[in-house]
């Protein structure tokens, strides 16, 4: 989970998980939103894959990532308990 924070602390890596919400893409189709090299990309992607929050497929001579939602549900389900554990402290 440490890796999964660490990767959402950075607003680059945040918003390509916007993207991703919506539909899956192309590494290169992610790029087309920034201003920034293919290889910063690659990156961030890299990043993101290895805190288990995107998954990549290849498909023909494209990688197309996806959300891993599964580490999301994660995430919240341990916001969830950390906040009721809190509420039952007061």
């Amino acid at each position: 989970m440490n890796n999964a924070f660490k990767a959402l602390s950075d607003p680059t890596r945040r918003k390509i998980l916007d993207l991703l919400k919506n539909r899956d893409l192309t590494a290169g189709e992610i790029s087309d939103h920034f201003n920034m090299t293919k290889p910063s990309i690659s990156q961030h992607l890299k990043l993101l894959k290895n805190a288990d929050l995107v998954q990549d497929e290849k498909k023909g001579q494209f990688v197309v990532y996806s959300l891993n939602t599964t580490v999301f549900q994660e995430l919240i389900s341990w916001a969830l308990d950390f906040i009721d554990k809190g509420d039952g402290q007061k």
